[in-house]
């Protein structure tokens, strides 16, 4: 049939238009789009139909006419179902997935680590999934990085949350009528977020100081002019993947390093929190104890929060005034406070991306399974969960279909059910490891 995800000629040879179709987010949390007005005119001029939503980009200040001027047409939710291409921020819910013939290719921020069924479920929609966080850290791929896109945008949206909830002037001044001090910022951990963090405080006149694991981020804290603070031991020395990615480290460097941030985080007027390993649960660097120590007035930010947080204390969505007067704040979703800035970036992302999956000459969608860029980000495939990372898991749940036995057990006396009551634990602490 026409318009698979493969890309197909019609009956005489001639090429079928395919159509990408961009969703409007349906989460109520999710500001952000996948196409931007520049992306759109790109994308036909590769060859393609474009379908928008209506009212897709009005969270990122993007209207339908600023779209239509670039050659998409505005439809609505059902216009899915014709899409040999979708291409979205969050993962497809199941209700959406429904909507999309199989075959098709997705293209979004997949957040695959826990999320096991849903992973299962794009694969029984028989979608070519995509995990755009996937996408390997290697020259090619720079201008495909959404990670890096969006974390730069949380790294400076976290120092202008932080700047408005702690009520006293950043930069130090001096007036006529005394001086005002400059407030002490302290970063914690030095990746792309953690960056941008040190940049935009130092812009607004702040003392920073960072720490990170990965002996590289020394030489980068310095070059923004700021103080790196860390226990330099032969762990530390060694601590960084060959991706770029941080090592998680060991309790005792961890211990280590908590003594040495605690006498510090105490001084801090402001502190930002970014440290995440991909698929783990976010290591806690700020315990309770040292959130008492701080000053009354003294803001705490967790960019890790959706991943169990860094901060002691932080509630996803929340922003939570201690007993000590300590706020620390917890919003989700840091890229999406800055949409209109980080919808431009993620959809030129995407479009680097697709251009790579088509043929300039049929002017078709045309997936080499071989390529390195989709090798590392393809998710399902084929009805099947392709990624290494999530197959094994997948395949053995599927070889576990004891819904036979599942089905029996219920029926069998009370003793039966001790067993099943007994592994809830289990299910429970797999859900908070993910």
């Amino acid at each position: 049939m026409a318009g698979h995800a493969d890309g197909v000629l019609a009956e005489g040879g001639r090429a079928v238009t395919q159509t990408i179709f961009i969703p409007k987010e349906i989460d109520p949390s999710e500001p952000r789009v996948a196409a931007s007005p520049e992306t759109v005119k790109r994308l036909t001029g590769l060859g393609f139909d474009v379908i928008v939503e209506a009212g897709a980009g009005l969270s990122s200040r993007i209207t339908d006419a600023d779209y239509t001027t670039t050659g998409a047409k505005i439809g609505k939710a059902a216009d899915a179902a014709k899409a040999d291409v979708v291409l979205k921020v969050r993962r497809p819910t199941d209700a959406e997935l429904k909507g999309y013939k199989s075959g098709a290719a997705v293209i979004a921020i997949m957040d695959p680590y826990g999320n096991d069924a849903a992973v299962a479920a794009m694969a029984k929609a028989g979608i070519t999934a995509f995990s755009m966080e996937f996408m390997p850290r290697i020259t090619r791929a720079q201008v495909m990085d959404v990670l890096s896109s969006q974390a730069n945008l949380a790294g400076y949206q976290a120092v202008i949350d932080a700047a408005a909830e702690y009520d006293r002037a950043l930069p130090m001044m001096m007036t006529a009528a005394g001086t005002v001090p400059a407030a002490k910022v302290f970063i914690m951990g030095v990746g792309v977020a953690g960056l941008q963090a040190i940049a935009t405080a130092r812009r607004l006149g702040a003392v920073v100081t960072a720490t990170d694991v990965r002996p590289a981020a020394k030489e980068q804290v310095a070059s923004l002019g700021a103080k790196f603070l860390a226990v330099e031991d032969e762990e530390f020395k060694a601590a960084e993947t060959a991706g770029g990615y941080a090592k998680e480290m060991s309790k005792e460097y961890q211990a280590k390093q908590a003594a040495l941030t605690a006498e510090h985080i105490a001084k801090q007027d402001i502190v930002i929190t970014t440290a995440l390993i991909p698929g783990r649960p976010a290591p806690k660097l700020v315990s309770a104890a040292m959130v008492a120590s701080m000053k009354p007035g003294s803001v705490l930010i967790d960019l890790a929060v959706e991943r169990g947080g860094n901060v002691e204390g932080a509630v996803p969505g929340k922003i939570v005034t201690t007993d000590n007067g300590v706020k620390i704040v917890g919003h989700l979703n840091v890229p999406g406070r800055v949409a209109a800035s980080a919808s431009l970036l993620y959809a030129k992302n995407l479009f680097a991306f697709l251009e790579t999956m088509v043929d300039k000459g049929t002017k078709q969608l045309a997936i080499n399974r071989e390529d390195e860029l989709v090798k590392a980000t393809m998710l399902t495939d084929g009805g099947k969960v392709v990624h290494p990372a999530f197959a094994e898991a997948a395949a053995k749940a599927a070889e576990t279909p004891a819904k036979p036995e599942a089905a029996e057990k219920p029926a069998k006396p009370a003793a039966a059910k001790k067993p099943a009551a007994a592994k809830k634990p289990a299910v429970k602490k797999s859900k908070g490891d993910a």
